[in-house]
């Protein structure tokens, strides 16, 4: 086999390609993209995307997008509905049908068959003089100009824009919806996404040692409260209450030991770096870590309405995965 030497350069036009196309679908956004989005959003039922072939593979990323965002739908094969799967959709249930040509013999029989059903149907197709595009209630048009494919044959292009105009919908009514990232922290509680979202930091400071001393404590007892709790801090409070005036760490201690030639006198006031960063308790955990991130510091002292409550470690996020 014989290798190309333009392989850089073939993966560029297809690039280049499907960016134009996706581009030029701004353009095709028009009143009847409006009036299918505030179709669904009025939909006492849900939203079924079909197709075949490679558009029932976009079919199905569109319908994971539409649950994850606050738009109950489901997919449908457009092989096995005329073979007992059309028995899913409800009278009051909206049908995008995706389909490059709108011409295939498959999709022929699927639509009065839908229309039958009494649910409205979407034509998302790359041609808009197709029977599925004549037959529909709503036309989302996602024509492209060619494939990426050197032979106009595979679909590459046309694909790409589907999916586009798919994503287009899904965000369009989840604006309109008003759905939050709370909203999607609920439909997402797995993993790192739905940690970000929901994870807080009392979820996990309280699984941690609260190194603290008062702000007249000796170095003795500076050192053995560091080295005890294994945080490689503390933090600092007044003498006759748990309000927090600073914090002390390894670095304070090794910075100390340098700055200082008699050290039998020194108390926590003298090395302690006052006002340091503070969180609450009820801050997201993902907020934590960007704050440790951009102070490149491993942890940051708990605070609730100013008094020390813990602390929070770099490891503790590292370990709930949030990195």
């Amino acid at each position: 086999m014989n290798l190309p030497n333009n392989i850089a350069l073939t993966a560029k036009k297809v690039l280049n390609a499907e960016a134009e196309a996706i581009a030029r679908l701004a353009d095709f956004i028009d009143e009847e993209f409006e009036n299918c989005v505030k179709a669904i959003l009025q939909l006492k039922g849900r939203v079924v995307v079909t197709g075949i072939g490679k558009s029932a593979n976009i079919a199905q990323k569109i319908v994971a997008t539409l649950n994850s965002t606050g738009t109950p739908a489901l997919f449908m094969h457009a092989a096995d509905a005329i073979h007992g799967d059309l028995g899913m959709i409800q009278p009051d249930d909206f049908v995008i049908c995706i389909s490059k040509s709108g011409n295939t013999p498959e999709i022929k029989v699927l639509v009065p068959l839908l229309k039958r059903k009494g649910s409205k149907l979407a034509a998302l197709v790359c041609s808009t003089d197709s029977y599925l595009a004549q037959s529909a209630d709503f036309v989302l048009n996602a024509n492209v100009e060619r494939e990426a494919c050197p032979h106009n044959l595979a679909p590459t292009t046309s694909t790409t824009a589907s999916l586009a105009l798919g994503d287009a919908l899904a965000v369009s009514l989840l604006e309109a919806r008003g759905f939050s990232s709370s909203d999607f922290a609920t439909l997402h509680p797995g993993g790192s996404l739905g940690k970000r979202l929901y994870l807080k930091v009392e979820d996990i400071y309280t699984q941690n040692e609260a190194p603290s001393v008062k702000e007249d404590a000796t170095l003795k007892e500076i050192i053995i409260e560091i080295s005890s709790k294994r945080l490689g801090a503390t933090a600092v409070v007044k003498k006759d209450s748990e309000e927090l005036v600073g914090i002390i760490t390894d670095g304070d201690l090794r910075r100390m030991l340098n700055k200082y030639e008699a050290i039998q006198a020194i108390t926590a006031t003298d090395i302690m770096t006052p006002a340091p960063l503070t969180v609450e308790p009820d801050c997201y955990a993902a907020e934590a870590m960007a704050i440790m991130q951009d102070k490149s510091i491993t942890q940051l002292i708990v605070t609730k309405s100013g008094k020390f409550e813990g602390f929070v470690h770099l490891h503790d996020l590292l370990k709930e995965g949030l990195v």
